[in-house]
């Protein structure tokens, strides 16, 4: 599968679909499908049995950020049912019935907030009128409670015992619902525990590693470690000699770093023999054009072209070498951010079975379409005669948006004649991923002698071909601090990578969140002003800057930032000497957050996070504060455990990292308490997986400053960077 760059920004493209709107088909009528033992199906979300017990699909995949739990709700609440009488399931691959299915973006809660909700409605309003047909009344004379349909006069129907002559009610225009007043929620805004809770901690099967086929094999997968090299030879007889190896083949694979990738698969009864087959196939491998490509030769690569004039100019307001010349203080300095990988603690993995032309997957997919799409462009077969099943994913950040591991089983299913599973190794998970890409920036700034930031120059050095950026590794030239700055230049030059990158958690931000708020925070200390109050002097008293869709809510953002002070005390309590609190603040994926982080460096250089605090706009409503505390949390968690362990670096093309113990991640006993407050705003809800962690970097670097003088300019943060 060929994609296309097409320059637009996360926000422009949001904003495109929410524009045009989802086309859904809430109004499947029960007739078109099985009404087995009683069960009304009321449109192609919602069934409902004679008990009463009200059966909702959840359309999108669940990586564990929440959403087979939240979506339901926003049905159920304008359903107007009892929870407890709820019962949820994972929604089959279908656009036509579901619309856009994917998990990636923090988009799930905005672009279905509307939507659902109606689905809710409308299956209430169906009810609504059977009973009103069964009682020869208006329908306005009834209303619900909780899972039944009410009559002025006091009598009741049950929602099951309504549900069958659903078949014969034409549903409602979605558009013409009333939806509830959110003071009358029920359901909506209270903590819920996520639906499968239980099935993860007593162990039940529920991932993608857990699905079991009748008749299944397993399967591995060797592929070069220079990515998209093809195979010289391998000795696959010698695979076959291992007992249990049932087959193992050659892989041309295609040219498309996130598709098949040319390899080696062993396929036996019990994936251990398949592993003990795979190792000896003693194979090796033919030299490819980015084998001699380097983290260090990035490195230098990347100052050579700072050094010279850029490739060209993303935005250039007033005059910025002017205004360097007048300012009162200056302050140049480098940045720079490794790759990174996503490390779900759930390797990658599919079951693929297929038979009479026809393919079946279950896999832990973000996103099933494009990987439905995918297999069927690489194996030449129809889109309709391939089903998808999604399952529960162990972890995904953006690593399951590509479905390279979907397209490796399928195609070694067709070849083996068998249900396969296929399994990667923590090995093959480290060194095959899609990394999020590395960055270089190089910054000039200056503050008048009134201590406001008055120039801004980035050379922004990354990668890609001509104009088009590598996966995620674009800038947009309304990155704050732009249009807040009189005096702003942002340059950009690339140099090529032969390395796949893409998406991971909070796209882009992830990164640029590091260097900017904390070259903000440079500035601040250089103006002798406070962090926080600098932050706030220069986001200003406009509401708004820029115009649809690249508007960006200055006060939204002061109004996180004042209320993160308060939550920390900043400014109130003096520290002891090798503590200090850092602050920081950013706007991704419609999310306004500041954070403050209280650490202590000690003069080896060791850091002890004390605490965090996070302050979070999202709109009017938490859909699950349960779920949302979690992500938020969890998202903080992930950004500080970025800054503190995590690079991936690249040596004669290939990564060098294999496993946790040279790619570790946070542990229990480094994880400061993260407290967290959301303030209301009325703007429609958002998304909280990713916007909580970029700025989580920033104020770990910066309170790093503050206790020990230290500036952090690269990551991952070292003990030696801060030994005193």
């Amino acid at each position: 599968m060929t994609f296309q760059a097409t320059g637009a920004s996360r926000r422009e493209i949001l904003a495109s679909v929410t524009a045009a709107g989802l086309t859904l088909n809430f109004a499947i009528a029960a007739k078109a499908g099985a009404q087995a033992a009683g069960v009304g199906a009321l449109n192609a979300f919602v069934r409902v049995a004679p008990d009463g017990v009200v059966t909702i699909m959840s359309k999108n995949p669940e990586i564990g950020q929440g959403i087979l739990t939240s979506l339901p709700m926003m049905i159920a609440e304008e359903l107007d049912v009892d929870w407890k009488n709820v019962r949820i399931e994972q929604a089959p691959n279908d656009p036509k019935l579901y619309g856009r299915q994917f998990a990636g973006g923090s988009l799930s809660t905005p672009m279905n907030w509307d939507e659902l909700r109606r689905v809710g409605a409308v299956a209430r309003l169906m009810l609504v009128q059977a009973a009103a047909q069964a009682w020869n009344c208006a329908p306005g004379d009834c209303s619900t409670e909780p899972g039944n349909v009410v009559h002025k006069s006091g009598k009741k129907r049950s929602y099951g015992s309504l549900a069958l002559a659903c078949a014969n009610i034409p549903a409602p225009d979605p558009k013409t619902v009333t939806l509830k007043d959110p003071k009358a929620y029920r359901i909506i805004g209270k903590a819920t525990p996520q639906y499968d809770t239980v099935k993860i901690v007593t162990g039940q099967p529920l991932f993608g590693i857990d699905v079991k086929r009748p008749g299944m094999l397993y399967a591995t997968y060797a592929k070069a470690p220079v990515f998209g090299a093809k195979v010289a030879s391998a000795d696959l007889d010698a695979a076959k000699a291992v007992k249990g190896v049932k087959k193992a083949f050659l892989v041309e694979g295609t040219t498309n770093l996130t598709g098949l990738m040319p390899g080696v698969a062993v396929v036996g009864d019990t994936w251990w023999a398949a592993k003990k087959g795979r190792d000896k196939a003693a194979i090796t491998w033919a030299e490819h054009p980015t084998g001699k490509q380097s983290s260090k030769a990035f490195n230098a690569r990347a100052k050579e072209l700072a050094a010279g004039p850029p490739q060209r100019t993303a935005r250039n307001d007033g005059d910025v070498e002017a205004a360097l010349k007048a300012s009162a203080k200056t302050v140049e300095a480098a940045y720079s951010y490794p790759f990174l990988h996503h490390a779900p603690l759930e390797p990658m993995n599919t079951t693929a079975e297929f038979k009479d032309g026809k393919l079946e997957i279950w896999s832990p997919t973000q996103n099933p379409e494009p990987g439905r799409q995918l297999c069927a462009q690489v194996m030449k077969i129809k889109p309709e005669d391939i089903t998808v099943h999604m399952v529960r994913c162990g972890g995904g950040f953006g690593r399951r948006l590509s479905n390279d591991y979907m397209v490796e089983a399928a195609w070694i299913a067709r070849e083996t004649g068998a249900p396969v599973k296929l399994l990667w190794t923590r090995e093959d998970d480290i060194q095959h991923g899609v990394y999020r890409p590395a960055g270089y920036h190089f910054f000039r700034g200056g503050v008048d002698d009134k201590g406001n930031l008055s120039a801004w120059h980035d050379h922004f050095v990354t990668f890609g071909e001509g104009t088009a950026p590598a996966g995620s590794a674009g800038m947009s030239a309304t990155e704050f601090p732009s249009r807040f700055v009189p005096n702003f230049k942002m340059d950009v030059s690339m140099m090529p990578l032969g390395v796949p990158t893409g998406p991971l958690r909070a796209p882009g931000s992830n990164a640029l969140a590091f260097v900017h708020q904390s070259f903000i925070d440079e500035l601040a200390h250089a103006a002798g002003a406070d962090p926080l109050a600098f932050q706030i002097t220069l986001l200003g008293d406009q509401p708004a800057v820029g115009q649809a869709p690249s508007v960006y809510n200055a006060a939204r953002m002061v109004g996180v930032l004042k209320a993160v002070g308060e939550m920390s005390g900043w400014g109130k309590t003096k520290l002891p000497a090798g503590e200090g609190m850092g602050v920081a603040c950013y706007y991704s994926h419609q999310g306004y957050f500041a954070e403050v982080c209280h650490v202590a460096v000690s003069a080896a250089g060791d850091v002890k996070i004390k605490k965090m605090w996070v302050a979070a706009d999202v709109g009017r409503q938490i859909v699950n504060p349960h779920g949302a505390m979690n992500q938020v949390q969890g998202a903080a968690l992930e950004g500080l455990s970025h800054a503190l362990h995590q690079q991936i670096t690249i040596a004669d093309g290939h990564v060098e990292q294999s496993n946790f113990f040279d790619y570790p991640l946070l542990r229990i006993n480094e994880a400061p308490p993260v407290e967290v407050k959301f303030v209301m705003t009325d703007y429609p809800p958002t998304g909280l997986g990713e916007p909580a962690l970029p700025p989580a970097i920033p104020a770990l670097t910066n309170a790093i400053f503050a206790a020990s003088g230290k500036r952090v300019r690269s990551l991952p943060i070292t003990k030696a960077m801060l030994k005193a």
